[in-house]
């Protein structure tokens, strides 16, 4: 029963190398398979039973979510890598692990009335229930990422203590007692069993019981097989077939290793044959797959925690995160295409007798399908939840028009796959909240934002420069889902800050300032109302707001910007900090999705990485795009045109890194095509922007032309 979801296991969404730490697995087979297979199939039917029928409590469901998968964690990953390997009996010690910390949140969440009649106080039995259940969800979380996230939940835990006193400076903290600390661990919105939690058993684990299924009945080889269909016979076409196979992927899974592991084994090989470098080869794949996570609608679990964080409907998030991730896609092929003029490839990788009917045929139908019931669902008005729920449904009737049929074995099979593939991330995610809730305990959440405000010296750039600085350092250790939640619960508000800004600028330039959003500036500057009654120059508005502490500008928002644009720099801050959250896939000296592909190309693990790096400056350029302009709220022609203006710009910077385009590009074009790739991007300046749109099509034609006299040339 267990050898199609073993064997299956890396195409899912479980991602146990995203961050710096490669967990240690247990494989059970034989009578210990036996009993994991049957645990795993139930809790995924808890998960859609919980989820379509419900069960009463939020807290309910997600501490049934969380001791589920606590009792699979402890039985898949052993306390150490000697652990790990096959075995077909269950391991004593970490069996009753699982039990007991599963018994233990079970009985915690139990006994929330009886400490409330306490007077919110904790008996002997219930000190030790918290205890197990936060200590459990600690271990098996560095069992699953590592040390890291472990620390910095003991730091944070005992900065909200007593002890938080000692720090000095503005983060010098009173501290709370160690009773209250545990009570929200456990009870607040903010704790294990609140927002992130109830995230992790609702949208997250349906969505990968819905990639579980699509990867059970065929998707992946029709995936691959399309996209071998479809670039395949162009020159680079492997390079093309890697970046739409996992672009493809990524609407399946939201995860990065998984995704380059999935698809590299069969893109890797054909990209080596047809003349690309190992390295190369390696460095696409990694990059294409990181995408994966940026491609609707599934997006890894980010999508789902930021619609929670921001309270936007997730279909909105999805929807305008579509032109994104074709020009993050649309950057790499750019380099795929490039290289191969460089080297002159050729198209090798034909496919005979093979055509879309086939293909449909044979998986197709399994893969269109249910996607398109998913999708249509969402843009319909039915939650997320549902969604997957019927889109599961349409898995499993779809497959009956393909060889691949999904019976009783399969659907097993799936539901196993998924328990599997969750396991990793339910446990993440809940002992996760352990750290978010100290972060709302003790508003240190303001405090950095504060401090990220003081050291940008209010300068936007300046604060994506960090931002991308510390989500490079976060991601080198924790998971990028983790690496998003943290970061954005401690930066997005002065981000958010400073986009909003922007929009308060433009307002003083032109003298539009609301007169209900004056009376604050009065705080920081007795003659605010007499500079305010006119317009004034960008320059003396930006040192108005510099002036201006944060707390002051706060009450200038509500009264002085439409709630749009509130909205709107809110999405933009998270989605920033989202897309930065993903460079520690690709960026060394960390960046296990590259050192994955390493491992199936056969090339040195840095050089691959570094390589990566370079093919991913996608990660970096969108969220510049989404800080400076209307890319993720703008009208459908001006989110269009900034779409075509960022195609032009990842493709001109990219021809000017690598001094090719479909000809070689001497150092004055190289020079003129940097600083065009520039300028279409350069904010508020429509002028500059045409000038540079014009310069990199002429360009681009001349070296066309170029192109085209060398081939005569050549063939004469």
């Amino acid at each position: 029963m267990t050898d199609k979801a073993t064997s299956d296991d890396t195409a899912g969404t479980e991602d146990p190398g995203e961050g710096a730490h490669e967990a240690a697995t247990r494989e059970l087979t034989g009578p210990g398979g036996a009993v994991f297979a049957a645990l795993a199939v139930i809790v995924s039917l808890y998960h859609i039973y919980a989820n379509i029928i419900g069960i009463g409590a939020d807290n309910w469901m997600v501490a049934l979510h969380f001791a589920g998968f606590a009792l699979l964690c402890a039985l898949r990953y052993p306390a150490t890598r000697k652990g790990g390997g096959t075995t077909s009996t269950l391991p004593v010690f970490d069996t009753c692990l699982g039990i007991i910390v599963a018994a233990a949140t079970a009985f915690i969440i139990a006994s929330e009335d009886t400490i409330y009649d306490q007077g919110v106080r904790l008996s002997p039995e219930h000190w030790i229930a918290a205890a197990i259940a936060i200590g459990g969800g600690i271990e098996l979380t560095r069992r699953t990422a590592g040390w890291l996230i472990p620390v910095i939940i003991l730091i944070s835990l005992a900065y909200a203590s007593p002890l938080g006193a000692m720090v000095p400076g503005v983060l010098k903290f009173a501290g709370l007692s160690v009773e209250t600390i545990v009570f929200r661990s456990i009870f607040a919105d903010e704790g294990m069993f609140g927002t992130i939690g109830r995230i992790s058993a609702t949208y997250v684990a349906m969505f990968i019981l819905f990639g579980a299924f699509l990867v059970r009945s065929g998707a992946g080889e029709f995936i691959i097989g399309l996209a071998r269909l479809a670039a395949g016979r162009f020159q680079g076409g492997p390079g093309f077939v890697a970046v739409l196979a996992s672009g493809l992927t990524g609407t399946i899974s939201g995860s990065a290793v998984a995704n380059t592991v999935t698809t590299g084994v069969i893109t890797i090989p054909l990209m080596k044959r047809s003349g690309f470098p190992a390295r190369f080869a390696a460095g696409v794949e990694s990059a294409a797959s990181t995408g994966g996570q940026l491609m609707p609608p599934i997006m890894g679990a980010g999508a789902f925690i930021m619609a929670s964080n921001t309270q936007i409907p997730y279909l909105d998030i999805v929807a305008v995160s579509v032109l994104p991730a074709l020009v993050y896609f649309l950057s790499v092929a750019f380099f795929v295409r490039i290289e191969a003029k460089k080297r002159n490839l050729q198209a090798v990788d034909s496919i005979e007798g093979e055509n879309v009917g086939q293909l449909l045929r044979h998986g197709g139908i399994a893969f269109i399908v249910p996607l398109t019931t998913l999708i249509v669902l969402l843009v319909v008005g039915f939650t997320p939840v549902y969604a997957a729920g019927c889109a599961i449904v349409a898995v499993i009737v779809a497959s009956w028009t393909t060889p691949n049929r999904m019976g009783p074995r399969a659907i097993i099979e799936a539901l196993i796959l998924g328990a599997r593939n969750m396991t990793m991330t339910a446990v993440l995610l809940v002992t996760v909240g352990l750290m978010v809730n100290v972060i709302a305990m003790t508003g240190i959440g303001n405090t950095f934002s504060l401090m990220i405000a003081q050291w940008s010296g209010h300068s936007l750039f300046i604060a994506l420069v960090l931002i991308a600085l510390a989500s490079l350092v976060l991601g080198m250790g924790l998971p990028v889902t983790a690496a998003y939640i943290v970061l954005a619960t401690l930066s997005a508000p002065a981000l958010q800050a400073l986009i909003q800004n922007a929009f308060l600028i433009d307002a003083l330039v032109a003298g539009t300032l609301p007169e209900a959003a004056r009376a604050p500036f009065l705080l920081a500057d007795p003659m605010a109302l007499t500079k305010l009654a006119q317009p004034m120059s960008r320059e003396a508005a930006e040192a108005l707001l510099g002036a201006t502490s944060p707390e002051i500008l706060r009450l200038v928002y509500p009264s002085a910007l439409d709630p749009t644009v509130v909205t709107a720099a809110l999405l933009s801050a998270h989605m920033i900090i989202f897309w930065l959250s993903q460079d520690s896939n690709v960026t060394p000296p960390v960046c296990l999705a590259a050192f994955a592909a390493a491992a199936i190309a056969r090339a040195p693990h840095m050089a691959c990485g570094f390589t990566a790096w370079r093919l991913a400056k996608g990660l970096y350029l969108m969220p510049i795009l989404f800080a400076y302009t209307a890319f993720l709220y703008g009208s459908v022609g001006e989110m269009l045109m900034i779409f075509v203006v960022a195609v032009l710009a990842v493709y001109a910077l990219g021809a000017a890194l690598e001094g090719h385009m479909e000809a070689p590009l001497n150092w004055p074009l190289r020079i003129a095509s940097a600083a065009a790739g520039v300028a279409v991007i350069w904010p508020n300046n429509v002028i500059v922007d045409s000038i540079g749109a014009a310069v990199i099509v002429l360009i681009v034609a001349w070296n066309i032309r170029t192109d085209r006299g060398r081939r005569r040339i050549a063939t004469h």
